[in-house]
């Protein structure tokens, strides 16, 4: 299923806040991607209406199957992404910067190849320090 950028990055917040907190609600989101909290209840209401979260009586937010699965796709593509042009001398909050870019255009072929390529130079690497 294919969403909107702004989507993804609402579903990818709320997963990181979720580890960070424990529990997450719109106001949380709001400070940490310093959106209006209008803005936020709006984009709620149309993850709610996707199917993408629940929201309980408390204002609690929780990712369903489908939307924790598009959250986790977009932390794994951001984190590998980042570290990838970290590695390649990228200051790291630029490399955040362009990463969160790149991870919503990347094709599945593209970044599985990226991080094949990079699970098999640490692969190396470790066996030359082994080796060592």
């Amino acid at each position: 299923m294919k969403i909107q950028e702004s989507a993804e990055n609402y579903l990818e917040a709320i997963l990181i806040l979720k580890q960070n907190k424990g529990s997450v609600r719109s106001i949380d989101i709001a400070h940490y991607l310093n959106f209006s909290k209008p803005s936020v209840s709006i984009a709620m209401k149309n993850l709610r209406n996707s199917d993408m979260i629940t929201v309980d009586s408390d204002g609690f937010i929780s990712l369903t199957e489908a939307g924790h699965k598009i959250a986790d796709t977009i932390f794994e593509r951001h984190t590998v992404l980042s570290n990838m042009l970290i590695k390649l001398g990228v200051p790291a909050e630029i490399a955040a910067e362009d990463a969160c870019r790149m991870e919503h255009v990347i094709s599945p072929e593209s970044f599985h190849a990226i991080k094949a390529h990079l699970n098999s130079e640490e692969h190396i690497k470790a066996l030359s320090n082994q080796n060592k």
